[in-house]
């Protein structure tokens, strides 16, 4: 198994599923990495058909949730990105959260704490994204600088927000992510983010 794979593997391995369907995505996605070091989106948009994901979902002091108006989805998503090719998906989390938003890592979990499998829609779609899920501890007054090449907009969500809102406007597994958040289900996750 190329190195690269490998990380990912036992990163993914570690999770500790919150529910039965992701307990079917982390199942799901050991066997893809067991059986491929092709993990890595090579050239756009589906090269390979399935692929690495790094979202990282900022999460304001109040519970506010920044989110994105993707322009190629059509979707309200986190910030995020493709894992490029042998990078650690830690790496990619960073980069995207500087490259798309503007902000720093300080606050960023240091593993990913929640895990997706998913087809995806608009322009590029027709692929699969192994996501791996990211959260930002923020204060919600950061300065953001939006890259207005992958948005329409950003804001933040109250969670009453969120609730009310089409779902459909949505990664369609984000409610799970708000619903395991809530739960409490990552409690120690806060111990162990970055400075």
């Amino acid at each position: 198994m190329r190195e690269s794979v490998a990380v990912v593997h036992d990163l993914v391995s570690r999770f500790v599923p919150a529910d039965e369907l992701g307990a079917e995505h982390r199942a799901s996605a050991l066997a893809w990495l067991a059986g491929t070091d092709d993990v890595f989106r090579r050239v756009k948009p589906a090269s390979p058909p399935q692929h690495l994901v790094s979202y990282v979902v900022p999460v304001a002091a109040d519970g506010r949730i920044l989110l994105a108006d993707h322009i190629n989805a059509g979707l309200w998503l986190p910030p995020g990105g493709h894992v490029e090719v042998d990078e650690d998906p830690a790496l990619t989390a960073r980069r995207e959260i500087q490259e798309e938003l503007g902000l720093g890592d300080t606050g960023l979990s240091r593993s990913p704490i929640f895990l997706t499998i998913t087809r995806t829609v608009g322009p590029d779609h027709g692929h699969t994204d192994v996501s791996l899920w990211y959260v930002l501890a923020c204060t919600g007054d950061e300065q953001l600088r939006p890259d207005a090449g992958e948005f329409h907009a950003v804001r933040w969500w109250t969670r009453a927000e969120l609730v009310a809102a089409d779902p459909g406007r949505f990664d369609p597994h984000f409610l799970r992510f708000l619903t395991a958040l809530d739960g409490g289900r990552f409690g120690p996750v806060a111990a162990s983010w970055a400075d």
